[in-house]
């Protein structure tokens, strides 16, 4: 069957809290690092349809249509083979390592209605396609695939019908009448594997282990209000980009994937950002998942006992066992998604200095020891060390939250997050009656008085991007969440005011001007959906209820077909930019978390506000 691209919100996700691959809507599992979020891909068609490698179980025929969801409140995927004469369903899921130690993909092939000839190929491609592989026939229920490549990765894939081997690739070709079906298990070898005899129960079991395991997390959201089923799949999305062993998160779990067709904005964010690390335990707080945050933080504080060690400042993103080393490299053998290249793996930004990240990394923090638990001293004294070195360097230029590459500027929202570090590095050391230096609480006011008087442009009655800049950011939308300036104070709405004249297109925002050529790159992009969600929440706070709650709702409008939002959208709606993004479905979460908050407000009640 010949392959062609998908559209990226064709996707769904599954995985089992090591990695996760994205299963398209016609079947085909078309993207995959193994064993863990940062591996090297064994499926990449999704980034190149012929070397890339895939997945598939499909129906032999071309006249079906094609159903996919999940499982409520789960990560199983189930995708329906709709055709006149008959219907079969394909199960996809991986059990999760807290329960079966990981490294597996189940797919189980049933035929609901009428009669199928169904066609199985599994085509994988070790090292990002790089290495070459051999093939083991063990028995007509087994073949193995061994990489010869650095990565040695052993993978078995068994069934309970005949496979054969065509070529380096595995197949099978098998008929299902009503109520039979199909399993397929790919696993790694080095591990306690599930025997071909006793496949089936295995699968059964596995899958009702996991589906038990899914619902039993979410049951623990305390979240109730309004848009919960979204609220919830957003958090079993973010779920799923969260490491079991480390506690850290992904900012997503895809590299390459372009923000703009044909363009070269084609980055690899399978990395933790430590810029994520506030919207993380924020929504993880509010939900009432005080373990992943805990988790998290732990993460966060390895990080910084580490850093305490080699004297070093903050990095702005580690992988997930908190290393740093992300040299970026290109690989030129793969053609990119639709023709977009190159294809990145690594992320060179990782030696930017982003001043922001302190004041996520404080913020973080603050939000945990005030609603989970006090942190230690000694984590405190290591978190002192950042913001001493903040102190004496708070002022310099820096390449700013969107990691631009045309040089450093001295930027208003990485101003703002330094004046944040300092006031909640303030915060826990009042609570914790811990002595404090006076130049913190300086600095603090410093930073606080410059924004008001260098930052602000009078002419054009709005906070600017930068220093000397006439044009406004979308990040400047946070100025109000991290408490800053007053959701309705005069300053901040005509700066609102001018976001939307300048950013926003209906009600989706750019994240700056499309044509500012600052960020050192060539190509477009499209409309970034983390910030239509902070504009949202902006709109909520400053008592545009209506106005924001209309445009929440056409904003969800834009999630593909099981709730998942990938980083931007094209002028089409098409997806853009990595996939799944987790900034975007944190945005998601905060916003809908306020806005229900301001809706149940009495004092709201009678607010009919939308312009």
């Amino acid at each position: 069957m010949p392959f062609n691209y998908q559209p990226i919100e064709n996707y769904a996700l599954i995985g089992d809290l090591n990695t996760v691959a994205l299963v398209g809507l016609n079947g085909s599992i078309d993207f995959m690092c193994f064993p863990d979020f940062d591996s090297p891909s064994i499926f990449a068609a999704l980034l190149d349809k012929e070397k890339g490698g895939h997945f598939s179980i499909a129906p032999v025929t071309e006249d079906i249509k094609y159903k996919q969801l999940y499982l409520p409140d789960t990560n199983v995927l189930l995708t329906r083979f709709l055709a006149r004469h008959g219907v079969a369903e394909l199960t996809d899921f991986m059990p999760v390592e807290e329960l079966y130690g990981g490294k597996e993909l189940v797919r189980r092939v049933t035929c609901i209605q009428g009669e199928f000839d169904m066609a199985m190929h599994c085509s994988p491609r070790f090292d990002y396609a790089r290495a070459t592989h051999r093939t083991e026939t063990i028995n007509a229920h087994e073949i193995r695939f061994i990489s010869e490549g650095p990565d040695e990765t052993v993978l078995s894939l068994k069934s309970n019908v005949e496979l054969r081997l065509t070529g380096r690739d595995a197949s099978a070709e098998f008929h299902l009448k009503k109520g039979q079906t199909a399993d397929f298990i790919l696993e790694q070898v080095n591990r306690t594997e599930a025997s071909s005899s006793n496949l089936e129960d295995f699968i059964t079991k596995s899958l009702f282990d996991t589906i038990n395991y899914w619902k039993d997390w979410i049951a623990r959201c305390t979240y109730r209000g309004r848009w919960m089923e979204t609220v919830n799949r957003s958090a079993l999305c973010l779920k799923l980009m969260t490491s079991f062993k480390y506690g850290s998160i992904v900012a997503a779990p895809t590299f390459g994937l372009p923000e703009e067709i044909g363009g070269v904005r084609n980055w690899d964010y399978r990395y933790t950002w430590i810029r994520d690390a506030s919207f993380t335990v924020y929504a993880f707080i509010n939900l009432g998942y005080k373990k992943e945050a805990r988790d998290f933080i732990a993460w966060v504080e390895k990080q910084c006992i580490d850093i305490s060690k080699t004297n070093e400042y903050l990095t702005l993103m580690y992988t997930l066992d908190g290393r740093k080393e992300l040299s970026e490299s290109e690989l030129t053998h793969l053609e990119g998604y639709r023709g977009s290249k190159p294809v990145r793996i690594g992320n060179g930004a990782y030696e930017q200095i982003q001043l922001d990240i302190y004041g996520e990394l404080m913020d973080s923090v603050y939000l945990y020891d005030k609603n989970v638990e006090s942190i230690s001293y000694q984590f405190w004294k290591d978190l002192s060390r950042h913001v001493d070195w903040l102190s004496k360097n708070w002022h310099i230029s820096d390449e700013g939250i969107w990691e631009v590459r045309g040089g450093k500027k001295k930027f208003l929202y990485s101003r703002m997050m330094c004046w944040v570090a300092f006031d909640r590095a303030i915060k826990i050391g009042l609570k914790h009656s811990y002595p404090l230096p006076e130049e913190w609480f300086a600095e603090r006011d410093r930073i606080f008085n410059e924004i008001h008087q260098q930052f602000w442009n009078k002419a054009l009655n709005t906070f600017v991007q930068f220093l000397g800049a006439t044009t406004v950011d979308a990040a400047t939308l946070l100025m109000p969440k991290v408490h800053f300036i007053g959701a309705k104070d005069p300053q901040w709405l005509a700066t609102l005011n001018r976001i939307e004249e300048q950013l926003v297109s209906d009600f989706l925002v750019y994240r700056y001007r499309p044509n500012e050529d600052f960020d050192g790159l060539s190509g477009a992009e499209g409309t970034f959906s983390m910030c239509t969600f902070w504009y949202v929440e902006c709109l909520s706070r400053a008592g545009k209820l209506q106005k924001a709650r209309h445009y929440f709702e056409k904003m969800l409008g834009y999630a593909n077909h099981v709730g998942l939002y990938a980083e931007m959208l094209g002028i089409q709606g098409d997806h853009l930019g990595n996939f799944p993004q987790a900034f975007t479905h944190l945005g998601l979460i905060s916003a809908a978390l306020n806005l229900n908050k301001q809706l149940d407000d009495q004092r709201n009640k009678q607010v009919n506000e939308y312009i």
